[in-house]
Parts: structure tokens; sequence; C-alpha cells
């Protein structure tokens, strides 16, 4: 009887472990979940002039930009910034901003509103690594420092590189137009006109446009 006291003793102690342990997981991934949540955000918003939020320097964002005349740089804030400026302010009522936020992470998408005498302004952390993609118009990239992937269907690209020798790689090109890159000795025009260049930096940078101008500098 004694022994099946023990046996019984054991049992219920190993039992209670379980449970215990069982217990301690699902606080863990629920604080875990939480945690996830609260790093994570989704924000849209229509017919504003101004947006702002807060995007921690370091980040990757990634961008998709409607066709129009845009200018992006970068600030010593942690903060996106975007404002419109156009013959009237009625031409903001149409113009879409989504941002998705999750950790260091961001996607940014502007669509809507006008594509004539209509400026877009974008301010970013200036220590940020950058994915644009724009159909056709004017874009400027300037005071990022940071990864650069940017492509423009056709139109004008101008991207000032800060000091050349911060770049690990540098390739740029252009299916029909000029390609100016003053700092690299490069200035070419016509069809199909590219280089690629190595160097002993931390960054990269690829710039591609498909009819127009590309300018770095």
């Amino acid at each position: 009887m004694r022994r099946i006291n023990i046996v019984v003793c054991f049992a219920l102690a190993l039992l209670l472990l379980a449970t215990l342990a069982q217990s301690q997981s699902a606080q863990t991934q629920t604080k875990a979940q939480s945690q996830s949540q609260e790093k994570s955000q989704a924000i849209s918003r229509t017919g504003t002039d101004a947006f702002d939020v807060d995007f921690p320097s370091g980040s990757q964002l990634r961008m998709e930009m409607q066709s129009g005349d845009v200018k992006l740089a970068g600030t010593d804030t942690d903060k996106i910034a975007i404002h419109f400026e156009g013959e009237s302010a009625e031409q903001a009522k149409n113009v879409r901003v989504k941002l998705k936020i999750n950790g260091k992470s961001g996607e940014l998408e502007v669509s809507g509103g006008p594509r004539n005498n209509f400026q877009i302004y974008i301010d970013v952390p200036r220590r940020t690594d950058l994915y644009v993609r724009m159909p056709f118009g004017n874009l400027e990239v300037e005071k990022i420092a940071g990864n650069k992937d940017i492509e423009l269907h056709a139109g004008e690209l101008e991207v000032a590189m800060g000091d050349a020798k911060d770049y690990a790689h540098v390739d740029a090109s252009v299916s029909s137009g000029n390609l100016e890159a003053p700092q690299m000795g490069i200035s070419k025009g016509g069809l199909f006109r590219s280089f690629n260049k190595e160097g002993s930096g931390t960054y990269r940078l690829h710039a591609h446009v498909g009819a127009g101008d590309l300018t770095l500098r």
C-alpha cells in the first residue's frame, strides 16, 4: 500500500510540472504575439494634405509611387512625413497613402490624385535602405545614407549619392536616354547605356530608367 501511495504522489507531481510548463509556454506565446502586434501596424489615409508617422532609423522601406513629380529626402528625425503641393489644395483629396510597418521594415504606397502641376514631398530617416518603383514622371532622391534600389519606367531620375567612396557597388542604366554620373566620370547618351562600379564602401546602389534621363550626382 505504501508503494502505491509513493507511485501516486510521483504521478501527481509529474502532472503538476507538466501543467506549469504548459501554462508558462502559453504565457510566453501570448507575450510574443502581443509584442509582434505592437511592432506591426497598417495605416491608410485618403484626402489628407499631410501624413506623419514614426519610423525607426536604419529600417528598410519599399515604396510604390504613382506617376508624378516626387522628391524624396532624408532627415534627422525618425519619421515618415509626406505633404503635397499644387495649384489647389483640393488636388490632394483623391491621394491615398498606405503604409505597413513591421518592426524595421515598411511598405509605402502613394496612389491617386492629379498627375500634372502637383508635387509629392516625402521625408524619411536619413539612414534608410530604399526600394522605389515609379511608372512615369520626375523623381529626385537626396540625403539618404543607405542601400538604394530605384527604377523609373520613363521620365527623369536624379539621385544624390553623397560620397562615392561610401559604396561597395553601383550599377546604373537607361534603355533610351542620357546617363550621367560626374563623380565616376560617366557621361553617356543613346540606347542601352549602362555602367558598373565596385568599391570599398558599405552601400549598394541600383538605378534604372527605361526612357529618359538618369543622373547620379
